[in-house]
């Protein structure tokens, strides 16, 4: 066992991710984004180092295996790359409960957990022990916020394709075994899956939800985050949040997350016993960390 920090995102590469997200909106929709209007002050206020907060080390044991590969995703129309990590001292073909992993904006199966390798966040050590066994599982879902589109569907190759794969392994079978975790995008992501398919999920959780509070304010954003007012509607978090009753959900956020509003409106309408933490930090690499930890044992808990 040994303590070891792991670094958040690099300023280099918050830039890329949190601009990218914002060029469709031109110079104007940067200059609402710099009097935070619209979601992205954050990246913009880091790279003045108004959101310098230190990440926590993290403590772990010897990180179990990983199995990585793609497959043809029908309901993405593409190849899509996979990773299912094993806890430590579990190894394929064990029968373990199972968390999928969502992905951030601009990220792949491979970072799930942000800049900590899937491995090494079921290897963390919380309080001085181990987490509960169990396996995550991540794939490739694209930049459109996790929610169907006509060409590109990422929820149903989660539901239909990478989870009966995963169960094919000995993961997640039984009741309701299966968690889901994300950040940002992925948070609003995990949020989703379990609004959708409450029957599949037992606890969700999600570090600093990408939850937009308008379609017009997603548009402007990130115009290809949903296919119409209609899909935002459809989709919409916090609209839906009273199908999460059987699900044990954990949201955190920073005070000066861009997205804490949506997050406060998700807040207001979660069942009775959802825990939402709202506490110091930004939407970055720090922040995601350290809720790391503390949404793992969470989950970890209930299944």
């Amino acid at each position: 066992m040994s303590a070891r920090p792991v670094g958040g995102l690099t300023r280099r590469r918050i830039f890329g991710v949190g601009i990218a997200g914002l060029a469709a909106a031109g110079a104007g929709g940067l200059e609402l984004v710099a009097h935070g209007v619209l979601p992205g002050r954050s990246y913009l206020d880091q790279l003045d180092g108004a959101c310098s907060v230190p990440a926590p080390p993290l403590i772990f044991s010897a990180p179990g295996p990983s199995v990585s590969g793609t497959f043809y995703s029908r309901a993405r129309r593409r190849d899509v790359g996979y990773t299912i990590a094993y806890p430590p001292g579990a190894r394929p073909g064990s029968r373990l409960p199972l968390i999928i992993g969502l992905h951030a904006y601009g990220g792949d199966h491979g970072n799930a957990l942000g800049s900590l390798g899937l491995a090494d966040g079921l290897a963390l050590r919380t309080g001085g022990r181990p987490l509960p066994p169990m396996a995550i599982a991540s794939a490739d879902g694209g930049g459109r916020y996790w929610n169907p589109h006509p060409d590109d569907d990422p929820m149903g190759m989660v539901i239909g394709e990478l989870i009966p794969r995963c169960q094919r392994m000995g993961l997640g079978r039984g009741d309701r075994r299966i968690g889901t975790l994300g950040i940002s995008m992925g948070g609003y992501g995990a949020i989703l899956l379990a609004e959708r398919y409450p029957q599949v999920f037992r606890a969700a959780a999600a570090i600093s939800p990408a939850i937009w509070t308008s379609y017009e304010q997603a548009r402007s954003v990130n115009p290809g985050a949903y296919a119409s007012a209609a899909a935002f509607a459809a989709a919409d978090a916090v609209t839906h949040a009273s199908s999460l009753k059987s699900v044990a959900v954990r949201v955190a956020t920073g005070l000066d997350d861009p997205f804490r509003p949506g997050v406060e409106a998700l807040a207001r309408a979660l069942p009775r016993g959802a825990v939402v933490r709202i506490s110091p930090g930004c939407h970055t690499g720090p922040f995601f960390q350290s809720q790391l930890p503390a949404s793992l044992a969470f989950l970890g808990r209930h299944l």
